[in-house]
């Protein structure tokens, strides 16, 4: 039966920056527990599916979430350097489904709301775009590898605030269709929508500092 939203997260066992990154403890459970409980939380998904190679995660979501699809990566995408649209591809081919939604088990801090929204934005404006993808506002002054500004004129200085947005993907979000994901070989589509996320909840792990800052946060928000 096809679904109308799926919630795809990939989990590698290893991690080279952050060892055991994706199961490590954070504020008090393995991380990827973090964001199975955000996407539990959201009922504009059908389902939820896990492709992983790690034994740790895989016995993690037995135990503690029963109801989440657990889908063994195949050896051949286990690679360090497998690019993620491939591995999306292959998934979307696993479990069939209208629209996929993906995240990662790094984006501890994202909400549920926000999840909601960026669904119910998308498809209000499902006839302008194809595909939707989280990004996070900047402003600040940017200047390229060769020392040339990027988003301000440096003999006019403005204040930050008033400078104009630059937009950062920032990997936790994406919505996107398989025919999409199929065409373009990619999950983003030729149009698609730019939705902003709270700096606060778009924080990434990929290394060390941003484990320290992301679990200080929560701890923060949380207690």
């Amino acid at each position: 039966m096809t679904k109308k939203i799926v919630a795809l997260i990939p989990m590698r066992h290893h991690s080279e920056r952050v060892p055991g990154k994706n199961y490590r403890p954070f504020a008090g459970e393995p991380l990827f527990h973090h964001i199975l409980k955000t996407l539990k939380s959201v009922p504009e998904l059908d389902a939820i599916m896990v492709d992983t190679d790690s034994p740790v995660i895989m016995a993690g979501l037995e135990r503690f979430f029963p109801d989440v699809i657990i889908h063994l990566r195949p050896q051949h995408l286990r690679g360090e350097n497998v690019p993620m649209n491939e591995i999306l591809i292959h998934d979307s081919g696993v479990i069939q489904s209208e629209y996929y939604l993906q995240t990662h088990s790094t984006n501890p801090l994202l909400r549920s709301e926000t999840v909601s929204s960026a669904i119910r934005i998308f498809f209000e404006n499902k006839s302008q775009y194809d595909s939707l993808f989280g990004v996070t506002r900047l402003q600040t002054r940017l200047w390229d590898k060769d020392g040339q500004p990027l988003n301000h004129d440096p003999s006019v200085l403005l204040r930050t605030q008033d400078l104009p947005p630059i937009y950062e993907e920032n990997s936790c979000i994406y919505l996107f269709s398989r025919q999409t994901l199929l065409t373009r070989g990619n999950r983003l589509g030729e149009h698609p929508l730019m939705f902003e996320i709270p700096p606060a909840e778009a924080l990434d792990i990929d290394e060390e500092l941003d484990f320290i800052m992301a679990e200080t946060i929560f701890h923060q928000l949380y207690g």
